[in-house]
């Protein structure tokens, strides 16, 4: 099948014609105007927006209080939306159709492998991070001093089929490679819906016992604003940014959801419509979570609905209803980031081999079969990496979502820059830059406490 005339530009194709539906396929998108619908493409970036962070939201707004918190929220999804649609024009500008083509446009092969080496860094990290919390929800954890029981312990006892190892390998086999095969964003529209959907139960719930807990007094007035008493509280805040920024971090998969697209130049509006769908999510747990849970909240929530002492039948009922929703998102987000993962690992790899990842069945099948097989024996080996995950947040993540955007505006290289884009992009950077390094540093000496005290 020969290239593709798409928007001014020479697209290779990703997948051959199909002789059953008569449709030519360039990169997910169909040629024939078919390709992957609005509302798709919203459901599959909110799903990878929507991961692991959400959990952290709520301990977020313990730190910085309600009123900053919310603030906060709004302002890093407004900076996410301003960094996407740097990607965008900048993308429409110059001759490539990928985040790494435009890196490597403005800062040349150096600067392609360094973005993706990040996002391979964070999506791999990420994943793996996926993969350990839904073992702990299906088969227990050891929290902050406390043992916690697994949903599957819970509801049949202990058994060898439950046990961390074997319940995570049933979930790889049964249900995450068969997604992780899929060769489209779009074939995954209908398991993202799923996953929203998810996530909004999650909200009600928890809305539901924060509401209970507030009629019958056993949850305390929540702080609207931060509590600073020496220098180390005010560098606490700054441990926020971190969590917030991975919280909306869903650039590396922009452009792939762009592609398939039946018209690539909605691809600003759905950006806009899945992040603001995400922040009220995002904000709706945050304030739920921390009404409910107060002071006590954990750096993870789902350890506090773990060791809630409520033990009255619509309780416990709402937290199984939780746990479970919540691991079953988290089972659907993982196919997506798996799909950057993948395209990466690919490119970095094999840079010298023409044929496109999508064509070459036996290369996707190794990719595809290694990677899964890779996170599956991290996660059981190591029993928490969320460390790990707040230095993601804090380097490859910040510089995927704000770092790299701004500079690519900077650069400039097709001249199309705006004053109001260099000011933007300057402070995008300034204020990511930052936040990272008191971020790192404080996190690095809360660590060195923790190991002094042992």
């Amino acid at each position: 099948m020969a290239p593709v005339q798409q928007e001014g530009k020479l697209v290779a194709p990703l997948l051959p014609r199909a002789a059953d539906d008569g449709a030519a396929t360039c990169s997910g998108r169909r040629v024939d105007g078919e390709g992957a619908s609005f509302q798709g493409a919203v459901l599959n970036l909110s799903t990878t927006i929507i991961g692991a962070g959400i959990m952290s939201i709520p301990a977020t707004v313990k730190v910085l209080g309600v009123v900053p918190a919310m603030l906060v929220i709004l302002v890093v999804a407004f900076l996410s939306d301003v960094s996407i649609e740097f990607l965008l024009r900048f993308t429409d500008a110059g001759t490539s159709t990928s985040y790494s083509g435009v890196m490597s446009e403005s800062f040349g092969r150096l600067g392609r492998l360094i973005l993706q080496m990040c996002v391979a860094i964070t999506t791999m990290g990420t994943t793996t991070v996926y993969l350990i919390i839904i073992g702990d929800v299906l088969s227990g954890c050891m929290s902050e001093g406390s043992v916690n029981v697994g949903l599957l312990q819970e509801w049949f006892g202990t058994r060898w089929w439950n046990t961390r190892e074997w319940a995570l390998l049933f979930t790889c086999l049964l249900i995450l490679l068969p997604l992780v095969s899929f060769r489209r964003v779009d074939s995954l529209k209908f398991s993202s819906g799923l996953s929203v959907l998810l996530a909004v139960v999650f909200v009600f719930a928890s809305a539901a016992m924060a509401l209970m807990a507030l009629f019958t007094g056993r949850t305390e007035k929540p702080s609207l604003f931060p509590k600073i008493t020496d220098r180390s509280s005010v560098f606490k805040l700054f441990t926020t940014m971190p969590v917030l920024v991975s919280a909306f971090t869903c650039h590396f998969n922009v452009h792939h959801i762009k592609i398939e697209l039946r018209k690539p130049s909605q691809m600003n509006a759905v950006a806009r419509s899945s992040l603001l769908l995400c922040t009220i999510i995002y904000g709706a747990t945050g304030f739920f979570g921390y009404l409910l849970f107060g002071e006590e909240t954990m750096g993870d929530i789902l350890s506090n609905f773990n060791a809630d002492s409520d033990s009255s039948p619509l309780s416990v009922l709402l937290k199984d209803v939780v746990r479970l929703s919540y691991a079953v998102h988290l089972m659907l987000v993982f196919p997506l980031l798996n799909f950057s993962l993948r395209i990466n690992v690919d490119e970095l790899l094999f840079v010298k081999v023409k044929k496109p990842l999508a064509l070459d069945t036996r290369r996707f099948g190794i990719i595809t079969v290694s990677l899964l097989a890779s996170i599956y024996l991290i996660a059981i080996s190591i029993p928490t990496i969320w460390i790990v995950f707040q230095f993601i947040g804090s380097t490859t993540a910040v510089s995927i979502a704000f770092i790299f955007p701004g500079a690519i505006v900077l650069r400039d290289v097709n001249t199309i820059s705006r004053r109001r884009d260099m000011m933007l992009a300057t402070t995008m950077i300034v204020v990511a830059a930052i936040s990272s390094i008191i971020a790192i540093t404080s996190n690095v000496m809360d660590f060195t406490k923790k190991v002094d005290a042992i």
